[in-house]
């Protein structure tokens, strides 16, 4: 893997302490990521401004609520909220690999905070009308078309290669305990002081990210390099947008690991991965345990994930394809079984171990797909994974809800499940293609 001189040196240094970490004991192995000063600075903004994201997520579907008492508008919402990412991500990925990327957070953060600030201000006066809420939605998704990509290729920039592994399933530890905080702490505001005061914290969350990219030494960043041509004459010359989008998707077609990954977790996350839109019908129609059983088996699935995060995290092993899958099948066996749970104690297990599966695969996809991808392509590589990861959202939910509505939530959470399980199944056939472009990819990186 091509990469300039003075990232080459900084790479292989790296590499020497990263070896010197992995013998660290106990529970401080799974925190090797943040001896990196930048990425320090990166992970604990991101602590801050996660918790204020889930808390205004659940107050806006509360907003939503309230203001038409329908549950349509609040699909709508979500849909708008994702449908850029659909659109958008591969043009994000364009400008991740051209911009700087803490120069593009900085902006894309920047942007969430004003909508955060907004919306505040529109239900703190009693002025907020749903096409206000629709509006901000859909300008958040288009920001998140920029961020997602931009961010998912700038870990490796702040740790290097040797501790990407520990870096990105720290991150998905740091989402899954802000998944667990923040919707606790936001319900109890909505109770307390209601909707208003979730959107204002969520809007303060951002100075603490926001501090933290400025505070980044791009002098301590690893294979930081511009996507430029050299032209005839010797002068310098970006690509055209369209041509720099078409370099990456080829790229991606034709590198076995990456397209592997995109292939696989297109469909689970088409189909097994939108299992959110039935768990309250399981909740309510299927298991009978209402609100409060509700609220446990969403926290089962958070502890699924961030249990695996941490182990991830604890282990700091380079990706392997095997490992992936494995990951993908688990998890959509354990969904099947779950669709046809009767039990709720089962059902509440069966929940954590979806969750710690889909960690497993999705964290070692996105550690494999920064191993492989070239330092001037990665943004647009991590755009085509955020583009089938996220930006199939609305559709899956779309699909999944139709089957909810005329077979019932198990039978439509089973179809989703086994046609997961075709797509890991097909990955297990072509895996040795993908192991071999991974293994090069490790070899020169070594």
């Amino acid at each position: 893997m091509q990469t300039l001189p003075g990232s080459q040196q900084r790479s292989s240094s790296t590499i020497v302490v990263s070896n010197e970490t992995r013998q660290a004991n106990g529970l401080l192995r799974a925190f090797v990521a943040l001896r990196h000063r930048n990425f320090r600075l990166f992970w604990f903004g991101q602590l801050i401004s996660l918790i204020g994201t889930w808390m205004q997520t659940i107050g806006q579907s509360w907003l939503v609520l309230e203001l038409t008492h329908s549950a349509w508008w609040l699909g709508l919402v979500g849909a708008l909220q994702f449908l850029p990412v659909m659109f958008f991500a591969l043009f994000g990925g364009v400008l991740a690999d051209r911009l700087p990327k803490r120069t593009v957070l900085i902006f894309t953060q920047s942007s969430a905070m004003t909508q955060a600030f907004i919306l505040w201000i529109l239900v703190a006066t009693g002025a907020v009308r749903i096409w206000h809420v629709l509006l901000l939605a859909l300008l958040l998704g288009i920001t998140n078309a920029l961020d997602m990509p931009t961010r998912q290729a700038f870990v490796v920039e702040m740790v290097g290669r040797a501790d990407l592994p520990n870096a990105i399933a720290l991150n998905s530890s740091l989402f899954n305990m802000a998944r667990i905080i923040g919707p606790g702490i936001g319900g109890l505001l909505i109770a307390w002081l209601g909707v208003a005061p979730l959107f204002l914290l969520n809007a303060l969350s951002f100075i603490a990210v926001i501090i933290g990219l400025a505070m980044i030494d791009m002098k301590q960043l690893h294979g930081h390099a511009s996507n430029l041509k050299a032209v005839e004459g010797g002068a310098i010359a970006r690509p055209r947008t369209l041509e720099s989008l078409r370099e990456g998707l080829v790229y991606s077609w034709r590198t076995p690991s990456i397209l592997l990954i995109i292939a696989v977790m297109g469909v689970v996350s088409l189909f097994g991965i939108n299992f959110n839109v039935v768990l309250p019908l399981f909740a309510t129609e299927v298991l009978n345990v209402g609100a409060v059983g509700f609220g446990f088996i969403s926290s089962a699935f958070g502890i699924g994930s961030l249990i695996a995060a941490l182990w991830l995290a604890w282990g700091n092993n380079r990706p392997s394809i095997a490992q992936l899958l494995t990951g993908a099948t688990a998890f959509c066996i354990f969904e099947a079984l779950f669709a046809v749970s009767q039990w709720y104690l089962l059902s509440l297990a069966l929940i954590a171990a979806v969750g710690f599966a889909q960690i497993m695969f999705s964290a070692i996809s996105n550690t494999t797909l920064q191993t492989v991808a070239p330092d001037r392509l990665r943004g647009r590589v991590m755009s085509a994974y955020m583009l089938v990861f996220a930006g199939t959202t609305p559709l899956g939910n779309l699909f999944t809800g139709g089957l909810a509505h005329f077979f019932g939530a198990p039978i439509a959470l089973l179809i989703d499940a086994l046609i997961s399980l075709a797509a890991a199944i097909g990955g297990w056939f072509y895996r040795k293609p993908a192991e071999k472009s991974l293994a090069a990819a490790d070899l020169l990186t070594d």
